[in-house]
């Protein structure tokens, strides 16, 4: 293996904490047990950059993961080292529960298919989570021979028990110090490593979808779906990284087991485990008729009663299944809540709890070339780092710097700030560490674009109280107000109905002599200077004549138009892009005219707008010969409103019924007018 710069940062900052991630895999495929298991010992004995030292810890590895892991047929085989030699260690999923007949604790141990392991009660009360689904450990495993005599005898019996994670209490000093070494581009490369993906592999967006996955183990009761095509490896992190994680497979999940059993007092899965995966989310059925309203509940709170009692749990939930279609076909026959189970995929309310739709459909599909053979850190380590920093909280940080737009509702902040938090701490595992703009921007955009992606859902359901899903957001005092689409709902080509950037606005050419109608983007930019030029380059010399009237009427009406500042103190950039076989750009003055006020003013357009209309040097606004088959073009495109000329009024009673139903059509009077009624309020 090469190492490259990023392996000899990790090494150097990392020492004692960093594996190859080939050797894992290598492991992982002999010997039955997750990852997690193999990277535990590997950590003890390869945590370093000397080949020599890894061979020779290698081997030990190979040797204590070939005697004390069992394989199949081998169960009696090491029942009878125990019998001769008194002990035997070995590595196993180890579980425990209560055996009411004989007031005794009893452990099972999988792999030797035994279920009557007598263990003491003290291990139970430093491992609790040996009674909710267990752990894996080292264990020692002794016989008595006496005990075997007796009648209903139980010989076996746990000596020792070492839990398979980490114990010291300064990882979260050690993962900060090394943090502030690398930066933020490169931190996020090593995460992925750390779970065993190489980053180089996967796009921005995928990178993304694979740190999202990351949030519930750092944020305290956090509520996550992901659902995607087959293969991508989204139970893979709940599985195999980190031992405070617990993987529910398709099937029944009782109440009893996943919050508390009303009989024995018992917490369930989500009080003893950082993150519950329910796998294969489509065939997860309760036990009881009211286990999701429970679940609900939980989601909503961190709380559930039993009995009198409310008892609290900070467990995260997360929901991964797959479609059996793809992104686009599954919004065109219902929603992309589909693939839930019955009680959960119309439940408007259970949906509301979600606070991230992950989109499983941007990542690829799992082959070996997606897996690094670089550093990466150990997982108990990381998994340990996780757990703490569930305990800290980034919103501090955002309070100040960041102010979320007014379509959000209470639960809607609530998931974005959560999401935006576990992001960051991801990103910056010291709190008193300085985030950038420039990362707070991306854990923000990120936040509201998986918050909407349920939002959007909830909307085509039919709920009018989610209408309201123009998700936006402005960092600092004076910053500009963004707005955050969900990529699957917008077209590149077609009119959104989100509002574009300030100084960006869809126009439609009416055409002429030579040229059919046809949609244009213009997008200005404005920065310190004076006057304006075109970016297009040849310039269509039609669309230069419109810009040209444009900015003399900018000029001459600035007042009218934006009030105190000065277009003469600013340099204007702009392009128009075409997106149909028209290209010369011709008659958009009008929308030339508000796209720079827009840049100006630094407020973006209505969302959903289309701007029609010429305008002369004089101030004065050309009448439109086609009006109708504009406005049909408009509908077409995807347009919600139409702003044009008010001379056009006439021409459109030959509009169809239909078509006029589907289109806001306003008119202005002159330039002001046309602003006034195109700018977000």
């Amino acid at each position: 293996m090469q190492l490259d710069e990023l392996d000899r940062k990790a090494a150097e900052h990392f020492e004692g904490y960093v594996v190859r991630k080939d050797l894992v895999r290598q492991f992982s495929r002999q010997f039955p047990v997750p990852t997690y298991v193999v990277e535990f010992l590997l950590g003890r004995y390869c945590a370093t950059t000397d080949e020599d030292e890894i061979s020779e810890g290698l081997e030990i590895v190979q040797r204590q993961l070939a005697s004390r892991t069992v394989k199949a047929g081998e169960e009696e085989l090491f029942k009878a080292r125990a019998r001769e030699d008194g002990t035997v260690k070995l590595i196993d999923l180890i579980s425990a529960r209560l055996d009411a007949k004989t007031d005794a604790y009893l452990a099972n141990l999988p792999s030797l298919q035994l279920k009557d392991v007598r263990i003491a009660p003290e291990m139970l009360r430093e491992h609790e989570r040996l009674l909710t689904g267990g752990f894996y450990a080292e264990v020692t495993l002794s016989y008595d021979s006496s005990i075997a005599q007796e009648a209903h005898g139980r010989p076996f019996g746990i000596d020792a028990l070492r839990a398979i994670q980490l114990s010291r209490r300064d990882v979260l000093e050690v993962l900060a110090k090394a943090r502030e070494r690398l930066t933020t581009a490169e931190w996020k490369d090593f995460l992925l490593r750390s779970v065993g993906l190489e980053p180089d592999q996967f796009n921005e967006r995928a990178k993304d979808a694979l740190l999202l996955r990351m949030v519930p183990f750092v944020e305290r009761n956090y509520n996550l779906v992901e659902l995607g095509p087959r293969g991508t490896g989204k139970s893979h992190l709940f599985q195999q990284v980190s031992p405070y994680a617990h993987l529910i497979s398709g099937g029944k999940a009782t109440v009893a087991k996943m919050f508390v059993n009303n009989a024995s007092g018992q917490r369930g899965l989500v009080c003893q485990y950082d993150v519950v995966c329910f796998d294969e989310v489509s065939g997860v059925s309760f036990d009881q008729k009211d286990g999701v309203n429970i679940m609900k509940g939980y989601m909503e709170s961190g709380e559930f009663s039993r009995g009198k009692e409310s008892i609290r749990a900070d467990g995260s939930i997360v929901l991964v299944g797959n479609f059996e279609v793809d992104v686009e076909h599954q919004q065109r026959i219902g929603h992309l809540f589909g693939p839930l189970p019955p009680e959960m995929r119309d439940d408007t309310a259970f949906m509301d709890r979600i606070h991230a739709y992950l989109p499983g459909w941007d990542l690829p599909k799992m082959q070996p070339t997606l897996f690094t053979d670089h550093f990466g850190l150990v997982s108990d380590f990381l998994s340990e780092c996780f757990s703490r920093l569930r305990m800290e909280s980034r919103l501090p940080q955002l309070q100040g710097r960041v102010h979320l737009g007014g379509a959000l509702s209470g639960r809607d902040l609530n998931a974005t700030n959560k999401t935006a938090s576990g992001l960051l701490k991801l990103l910056y595992p010291a709190g008193e560490m300085r985030i950038s703009d420039e990362d707070l921007e991306w854990a923000v955009r990120l936040a509201l674009e998986v918050r909407r992606r349920v939002k959007e859902q909830q909307k085509r359901i039919g709920s009018a109280e989610f209408r309201n899903t123009h998700f936006s957001y402005i960092i600092g005092e004076d910053g500009v107000e963004r707005f955050v689409a969900t990529p699957e709902l917008s077209s590149e080509n077609s009119i959104g109905a989100d509002p574009l950037e300030p100084g960006q606005v869809w126009s439609l050419s009416p055409g002429g002599m030579d040229e059919h109608a046809g949609l244009y983007r213009i997008e200005v930019s404005e920065g310190p200077g004076s006057g304006l030029r075109i970016l297009n380059k040849p310039t269509p010399p039609a669309f230069q004549e419109s810009v040209r009237y444009a900015q003399q009427n900018l000029y001459a009406r600035a007042v009218q138009l934006v009030g105190d500042r000065d277009p003469r103190a600013h340099e204007f950039s702009v392009q128009l892009r075409g997106f149909d076989a028209a290209k010369t750009g011709s008659q958009v003055g009008v929308a030339a005219l508000i796209a720079l006020c827009s840049s100006l003013l630094k407020k973006p357009v209505r969302g959903g707008l289309v701007i029609i209309g010429e305008i002369n040097l004089g101030g004065s606004i050309e009448p439109i010969h086609n009006a109708v088959s504009l406005v049909e073009i408009a509908i077409e495109k995807g347009a919600q409103a139409v702003l044009m000329p008010v001379t056009s009024r006439r021409q459109l009673f030959d509009l169809s019924d239909d078509m006029a139903t589907k289109v806001d059509t306003q008119f202005y009077q002159d330039a002001r007018d046309a602003l006034l009624k195109a700018l977000v309020d």
